[in-house]
């Protein structure tokens, strides 16, 4: 079974802008994605199922169905907005995923936000810096389709993307294709550690922010600021912690130029 979106409703949309949060490093993307989802009036439109996903069902009170990303739909400021979120993306781990399936299940979503009349789309990632993430707040970095794109992310105040690097699993390829296919957009990476395998609220805090600049959202941050406080907190022991045991020479995932993002 191919990649493919089952529109639920339909909503006539103009130059629309998409987000895009899945699961990936430090669950920034997908943490981002699903927070502002809960405080918007946002409209399920549509479901993305695909064979590159694992082979699983959902129950739900004993009812089954197949594990899928959803689409939703937002108009704020006569402006159309969609947002895809859920649980799963193609594996990066390519024994489980093939390339090929990568390309597919993202050239098959953009052409089918082209349908939808998108004009942008924007991938919500984490940006793996190690250990340093522990000790330091984290900042947003931006790899764009172009240089106007790249430019108002950096007067919000975004780090640019420095050097060569590599943005893998949806939020590179979904970009990617984005470009192949005359839309344009960018990767906004909050910068966290892979570590944080239950998630980094304070990145996806920082992306958030970085949105309710640009786009004007009014976004009530109570909720996760709490979360934020409380990541923080665990933070502050794990420093101890590592301050406490003998080093063991410099570890890759801090280098200061990250090369790999999800």
């Amino acid at each position: 079974m191919p990649t493919s979106i089952t529109l639920l409703k339909k909503k006539k949309m103009h130059d629309a802008v998409c987000f895009t949060g899945l699961p990936g490093i430090g669950l920034v993307g997908k943490i981002a994605v699903d927070y502002m989802l809960k405080q918007i009036k946002a409209e399920k439109i549509a479901e993305i199922h695909s064979d590159s996903f694992p082979p699983s069902i959902t129950t739900f009170n004993g009812i089954t169905d197949l594990i899928k990303n959803e689409i939703y739909y937002f108009k704020f400021k006569k402006k159309d907005f969609l947002f895809i979120a859920g649980p799963v993306q193609p594996s990066i781990d390519l024994r489980m995923a093939s390339g090929k399936e990568h390309y597919e299940f993202s050239e098959s979503i953009v052409l089918g936000l082209k349908q939808l009349k998108v004009k942008e789309i924007y991938t919500l990632a984490g940006l793996n810096i190690g250990d340093k993430r522990i000790k330091t707040s984290p900042n947003v970095v931006v790899a764009a389709t172009d240089e106007k794109t790249l430019k108002s992310f950096k007067l919000l105040g975004c780090k640019p993307a420095t050097g060569e690097g590599l943005v893998s699993g949806a939020a590179g390829m979904l970009l990617g294709m984005a470009r192949r296919h005359g839309l344009k957009g960018a990767c906004l990476m909050g910068e966290t550690s892979s570590k944080l395998v239950y998630g980094d609220h304070t990145s996806a805090k920082k992306v958030i922010e970085l949105l309710v600049k640009k786009f004007k959202f009014k976004i009530n941050m109570k909720n996760i600021e709490k979360e934020s406080k409380n990541i923080q907190q665990a933070f502050s022991l794990l420093v101890k912690q590592l301050e406490s045991q003998p080093k063991e020479g410099e570890d890759a995932e801090s280098s200061e130029n990250p090369t790999y993002v999800r």
